[in-house]
This record gives structure tokens, sequence and C-alpha cells, in this order.
């Protein structure tokens, strides 16, 4: 175990919350340690999350774009095929690449590194333990950054081989015949759609009547059509009723529409949904406040009731974000050297790596209806759009709303190529407070796909040039 046993600030938890927030804390001039369970750096997010998803989604859009498109852009191979253990192993360098890059980062910034299970004592003394040692950590402050672990349906429980979670999901030996993904939110259509491409033959079974809750309705509407005409086959409004697991396949059991379905599979990815993550933190022992529904409560500082005690991230309500618990990590920090730090929400954006992308930031029209604003709504089609159409990419469209009143946007919302890379202009400007007409007598380059953003602000103000 670690020499060193007293610290201005232990954060508990090395994810995109907790690494940043060590980082930045040392930058500060606290002394500082991360205390992580695991053997490599980076939490959910860099090992078993974002990065190895997005490494798998753009090799699998690579493969896809060749087989469906190449010879339209005079591109022809004659044994075009998968090396799926290549396009893994790929995908675990990429992990490796950013896991070592945060060690580095560590100790670039002098922040001590701690493996070990954290488990509070009292308000400001840590118990980490490793393979049987026990060592007892003092924290003039200590941060909360445990993040989250995908929720189970009691009837099929996670083996990670036949009943996936993510993490499963993204280290499959083999590409499976056939997949059944439960939930249609964002984890389960960007997987559906890696396998999908893959060969895999998909059905997504959804309790709800739409998919992906979180986007706006004309945004989710065209995103189902676009997966749809992809492959994929969806049951939405349906329930899963029950399952038998067997050594290679599974069998699910399905209520769909007044009818009784039951779907084989090679696998089946379970994905309704995340809880927070707190196993052996010892949260009741201190007495730190949790919701009913397991989430650590705090107030606008991210302070917990527990005063040198602060929490960030899945572990608190909101969008489990992996950039939303880096921007909480810096706040919190930054709070304890006397700053004055603000994490403005409306100006967080949400992204689906699917293909169309689709992102969004602020409020989505429905939002806004229930908030009884007076809206200006604007969109533009990418089919309009000459970049779009240059690189044979034009389905979707941008969607902007703003309050009529006062003109500012407060919301925009993309599906289409690069949406992910489009919506820092959305998010820059309610950061602002920018209005509808900042954004469309601005200058966009030509031929771009931000062009797409002028445009849909033009036709808010009632005078779109190119739709």
């Amino acid at each position: 175990m670690n020499g060193n046993t007293s610290f201005d600030v232990v954060v508990i938890g090395s994810g995109p919350g907790g690494y940043v927030a060590a980082i930045r804390a040392a930058q500060l001039g606290f002394k500082t340690a991360c205390i992580e369970k695991d053997s490599t750096l980076g939490g959910t997010c860099l090992n078993v999350g974002c990065i190895p998803s997005k490494a798998l989604l753009y090799s699998s859009e690579m493969f896809h774009f060749l087989q469906k498109d190449g010879k339209t852009h005079g591109i022809e191979i004659s044994d075009l095929r998968v090396e799926f253990s290549q396009m893994m192993k790929r995908k675990q360098e990429v992990v490796t690449g950013f896991t070592q890059g945060v060690a580095g980062l560590f100790k670039k910034n002098n922040v001590e590194r701690i493996t070990g299970t954290a488990r509070l004592l009292s308000p400001n003394e840590i118990e980490v333990t490793k393979d049987g040692q026990t060592q007892k950590i003092q924290a003039r402050y200590t941060i909360l950054a445990t993040g989250s672990e995908p929720i189970a349906l009691p009837f099929l429980p996670f083996d990670e081989k036949i009943v996936l979670s993510s993490t499963g999901a993204l280290s499959l030996p083999k590409i499976p015949k056939k997949l059944i993904v439960v939930g249609a939110g964002v984890i389960g259509v960007e997987l559906a759609s890696v396998y999908s491409r893959l060969g895999t033959q998909v059905v997504v079974v959804e309790m709800l009547d739409y998919i992906c809750p979180m986007m706006d309705q004309t945004i989710r509407k065209t995103l189902l059509q676009t997966l749809k005409k992809q492959g994929l086959e969806f049951y939405l409004g349906a329930k899963v009723t029950g399952a038998e697991v067997g050594k290679e396949q599974v069998a699910v059991y399905v209520e769909h529409e007044g009818k009784k379905l039951t779907f084989d599979a090679d696998n089946v990815l379970v994905a309704v949904g995340r809880r927070p993550y707190s196993k052996g933190l010892g949260l009741q022992d201190v007495g730190v406040q949790v919701s009913p529904r397991g989430f650590v409560e705090v107030n606008q500082d991210l302070q917990t009731n527990i005063p040198s005690i602060y929490a960030i991230g899945d572990l608190i309500d909101g969008a489990m974000l992996a950039h939303r618990a880096s921007e909480e990590g810096i706040a919190a920090v930054e709070k304890l050297a006397g700053l004055h730090p603000h994490v403005n929400y409306m100006a967080i954006p949400n992204v689906i790596y699917t293909h169309p992308e689709v992102a969004a930031v602020g409020l989505t029209e429905q939002e806004a209806k229930d908030a009884q604003l007076k809206l200006q709504i604007g969109s533009c089609l990418f089919k309009a759009n000459s970049r779009a159409r240059c690189i044979g990419d034009t389905d979707g469209l941008v969607k902007i709303i703003g309050e009529a009143n006062t003109g500012r946007l407060i919301g925009m919302h993309i599906i289409g190529p690069n949406a992910s890379e489009m919506i820092g202009e959305g998010v820059i400007a309610i950061e602002k407070k920018a209005t509808i007409s900042d954004i469309a007598y601005a200058s966009h380059a030509h031929p771009t796909l931000s062009e797409a953003i002028k445009e849909a602000a033009l036709n808010a103000l009632g005078h779109a040039i190119h739709f």
C-alpha cells in the first residue's frame, strides 16, 4: 500500500468525473489522491463504455460504408470481409492508450494513485482495501465519483456470455448471427447498430412506444425510420415477460400488441438503464443522504449533507454523461479553492453515435411547450445541404428552437452526418445566451455541414434561402 496517508482532496473513482477532478485539484495546489478499485484508470467510460463503443461503431461504419456505398464512390473491393478479432484488437489498443494516458497525466500533475476498494469510515477518514490488506487515508475533502452500473432484469441476470450488459457486448469473441436488444435508449441503439452493420440480425424490444426518450420527438422519429431502413427490427410498446437461457442460445418471451412472441438468439443485450454504484462505499455509516432511487443527494455546489464530502457524475441525479461528470468534477474542486464555478446543465449536449448521428442541447420542443414558452422553430434538411450531398450522406435535419420574446436559442437538435461535432455551436450559443439571429447572420464556411445550422436559423426567422 502507498506511504502517504493524509491528503487535502481524495477522489474515489477515476472515471471522467473522478480523474478530471483529481487533476484539477492538484493544479489548484491541493495535495491530491485518487482511489480506484480496478487495475486500470478511466472508469466505465474509458474501459467498457464511451471509448470502446465508439471505436467499434467507427470500425463497423467503415465496413458498412464500403459494403453499401463503395461502388457509388468508385471504390470496389473484391474480398471485403470483417476480421472481427482484429477489430476487437484495435478497440482494445485504443482503450489501453487512453487508460495509460490518464496514468501519465496523474504523474504529470502529481496526483497520487491508490489502487483498492474505498470505504468511508468517517467524514474525513477512508479505508482502502487491496488483496486483503487495508490502509487508512485521511482526507480534508472527499469527492465521490464511483459512477454507475448496468441494471439487469430479474429473469435475465448478466453472465456476459449469453446475457450481456454493455460490457459484455463490447467484448464478444465472435459476431452473433442473431441478437436481441432489450431497451432502445442510447446504449441499446448504438450497440444494435454496431452488430447490425456487421451482419447480425438484430431485434430491439422497447417498453415505451418510442425510442431514445430524451431526444426531441422529431429527431427520434427520424432516427427510428432510418434504423429500420438499415435493417434493424423494432418492437415498441412491448414487454419482456421471461426468458430461457441455454448454453449457446437464449429464448426471450415478449408481449406485443396482444400477441405472445418468442425470439431466439445467440445473445441478448439488456440495456434498460443504469443505476448509481455505491456498493461498499459506506455512505450510510457516515450519514450521507441518499435518495430512494439510490442517488447521493447534493446541493448546488455538489456538496452532500456532510460538509467535507462532495459527489459528482452518475452517482448523483441527472443525465448520465461522461462530459457532465467532468464539468462537475472541475466545479467541485474549484469551489473548494474559493473560486466561483457554475455548471450550466442547459448547455450540456447529448449525443447518440448511430449513423446518422444524433446530437442535442437545451430544451426539446415538448419541454419548451410544457414551460409555456412562445417559440420560434426552424429546420433544415440535410438534403438541402451541399456538403451532405457531396459526401452522399443526406439523411436527417437540423432543428432549432428559440424563445420568441427574446430571440434566444433554447434548443438545438441534429440528426445527420457529424452531428456530434456540429452540436458545439449550439452549446456555445446557449452558454453565451446567443439569439437565433446571431446564428443566422454569422458566416458559415461553404460548403460545410454546419451551413444547415445557419439555414435552420434563417428558417426560424422566416426567410430561409436554400430550404
